[in-house]
């Protein structure tokens, strides 16, 4: 095998291949920046680019692309609380508030040093275990994949934050939301209320956007400040985030190995890997108070994890031809077109060329991590400009993002109604984690219960592989509230808490429960298979809602569940209501609809940095004329026509 590994270290740095190694690498830097496109549509991008190429030139150019977009994607994910892709969500949730401290630049040090470590850490696994590998993957039936499913949604308890109840209804929702659609079973159409966007359901990216950018945005138009909140910049924060990863090296190693394993199981992957390894850090952490506040921790787990899944995600996609995600499955497609096949073969006769993938996998997380730990220092002086300059750009950039999923105006219109939604959830600490873990897994619990109960029946729970993850489901669920710190407890010994009017939240619930109504009847119509597992969730989710919704009618102050942050903060912290972003995003989304969304982008560039940011003309010019170019080149690359309006049509 030594003699394997030095012929692809010398095709890895042959003229041929290291180049457009390079190459792939900057070009999932730059797209890997821009929130919301990720691997699938980077590499859909390059799949024209490489026909016709050399083998080993292409191959190079794929390789550094797909190795590097979680690690650029973390720019944005804590330097904007932009999830820059599926797999920088969790990243989003300890990296921001570091860079709303000043700490952006030590954030990103430790979360391009984590990738470094999780992408090397992927690649060396998959080299040593590249030939046993077949007969791991080929363990994992459906039963084991639904009770992984499961796995992952034990780490709600976890991340509850305040209230374990909120935490249960939220990730209720997700389900819900994540249900609607086709059956997986039946191919039934379930809460669509005859709306045409809704028969395919609705896109992950849409979801991510709106919970958790739609919200920071919000807030930060809000308060009027800069994201560092008026913090210094520490300096030698780059020093100090690779000395955090260090002292958390057995952190990093573990979730590196989460990593690497989840990413190794076929439609598990970018979406669920990242929560899973932040889930373990809560869990394991004896002090939990820290975690979606600044806690360096809470970047390192997943950004080990994200990288670490690319090497095992490559093991299915190599050995079987099955996809390991997305980002493979378009992988797998580039392969296909530049004459290589995927499956056995690529550990008999085409082993060499295995191994060349492999390491270039690794070689492209190096210069993927050096680079972006090089400008992670002046990027992070983003976080010191004043947020009226930089929301008309970010607003723009979301809206952009949301366009991707299907290139229909109504992706706007739903970033709009679930980013109300996120505003909302965020106000009244509900886990926004709980929601979209519950989102994300929706689909694949649905379709791997169904196949179990058709190959298995209720012997499914007695296979040994769903056995060993049932008792690790349990050992999640115990370590996650053990040692839970409440985070009310100094709000209620201050009665900070008694000043709260329960009434919004109460609204807000009962909202909540509308629409869980709605989804019951619409399931109970269904056929068995086609509303059995939406009616499960419901009939866990709705005597939760109850109890919240008790617990508000009774204005029981002293119950974590009462929390209102807009009422705990200090006094003069927000600058302007809840619905004034809201109405400005509104306000382009409507102008969009008539005269398009290059005019209206203009127009919304132009009117915000002049009434609400109070900018000169010369600069408001300048600054309308730099979003439009951007704008205009990312439409252009992509191949993406914008929307044009009714009235130009």
């Amino acid at each position: 095998m030594l003699d394997l590994v030095l012929q692809a270290f010398q095709t890895l740095f042959s003229p041929e291949h290291f180049p457009f190694l390079i190459m792939g690498v900057l070009l999932g830097l730059v797209i890997g920046v821009f929130p919301g496109l990720g691997g699938i549509a980077g590499l859909s991008l390059l799949l024209p680019f490489i026909y016709g190429m050399d083998e080993v030139s292409a191959l190079a150019t794929l390789v550094g692309l797909v190795a590097v977009i979680p690690t650029s994607a973390t720019f944005t994910s804590v330097l904007m609380g932009i999830p820059g892709s599926s797999s920088s969500q969790a990243t989003v949730l300890d990296g921001f508030a570091m860079a709303k401290k000043g700490e952006a630049s030590r954030a990103l040090a430790a979360a391009f040093t984590s990738s470094l470590f999780g992408g090397l850490f992927g690649a060396i696994i998959l080299t040593f275990f590249v030939q046993i590998a077949r007969p791991l993957i080929l363990l994992f039936g459906s039963a084991e994949l639904f009770m992984l499913a499961l796995f992952g949604l034990s780490m709600v308890g976890s991340l509850s934050g305040k209230s374990v109840i909120k935490g249960v209804v939220a990730c209720g929702l997700g389900l819900i939301v994540g249900s609607i659609g086709a059956a997986p079973a039946t191919g039934e159409y379930r809460m669509v209320f005859g709306i045409d966007y809704l028969y395919d359901g609705i896109p992950l990216v849409i979801i991510a956007l709106s919970i958790f950018a739609f919200p920071e945005i919000s807030e930060l138009f809000r308060k009027d400040t800069a994201i560092a909140e008026g913090a210094q910049l520490s300096k030698g924060g780059w020093t100090q985030g690779i000395k955090d990863v260090i002292k958390n090296k057995w952190l990093a190693l573990r979730c590196s190995g989460i990593g690497t394993v989840v990413g190794a199981i076929p439609g598990m992957g970018g979406s669920v890997v990242d929560w899973i390894a932040y889930g373990h850090v809560v869990q394991s952490s004896k002090d939990k108070s820290g975690f979606g506040k600044g806690d360096i921790r809470g970047v390192i787990a997943p950004e080990s994890a994200n990288n670490a899944k690319e090497g095992g995600a490559l093991m299915p996609t190599l050995l079987f031809g099955i996809p390991g995600s997305g980002s493979m499955a378009v992988f797998l497609g580039g392969m296909v077109l530049i004459g290589i096949e995927a499956g056995p073969s690529m550990v008999t006769k085409n082993i060499d060329l295995t191994y060349t993938i492999i390491w270039s996998l690794a070689v492209a997380n190096v210069l993927g991590a050096g680079l972006s730990l090089f400008l992670a220092g002046p990027i992070s002086q983003l976080t010191r400009i004043k947020f009226s300059l930089l929301a008309p750009f970010m607003i723009m950039v979301i809206s952009f993002a949301a366009f991707q999923a299907t290139k229909d105006m109504a992706d706007l219109w739903v970033l709009l109604i679930f980013g109300i939604l996120g505003i909302f959830m965020k106000r009244f600490g509900w886990s926004r984690p709980a929601f979209l873990i519950g989102f994300v897994l929706a689909t694949q619990a649905e379709s791997y219960l169904n196949m179990s109960v058709q190959f298995y029946s209720w012997k499914m729970f007695l296979r040994p592989g769903a056995i060993i993850i049932f008792i690790l489901t349990l050992i999640s669920v115990y370590f996650s509230r053990k040692g839970s710190v409440d985070e009310n407890e100094e709000l209620i010994n201050a009665g900070l808490l008694k000043q709260i009017n329960v009434k919004p939240q109460l609204i807000f619930a009962l909202v909540v429960g509308v629409f869980a109504i709605f989804a019951l009847v619409d399931s109970w119509q269904q056929s068995f298979l086609g509303g059995i597992f939406p009616l499960v969730i419901l009939g866990i989710m709705v005597p939760c809602l109850i109890v919240l919704i008790y617990v508000f009618v009774k204005n029981q102050q002293d119950k974590p569940e009462i929390f209102d942050a807009e009422l705990v903060a200090e006094e003069g912290t927000f600058k302007a209501p809840w619905y004034e972003p809201v109405l400005w995003i509104s306000g382009l989304y409507i102008l969009s609809m008539l005269i398009g969304f290059i005019p209206a982008i203009i127009l919304f560039f132009i009117f915000f940095f002049t009434y609400k940011a109070g900018t000169q003309w010369l600069r408001t010019s300048i600054l309308t004329f730099c979003g439009v170019v951007l704008l205009l080149l990312f439409s252009y690359f992509l191949n993406l026509e914008l929307p044009q309006g009714y009235l130009i049509k």
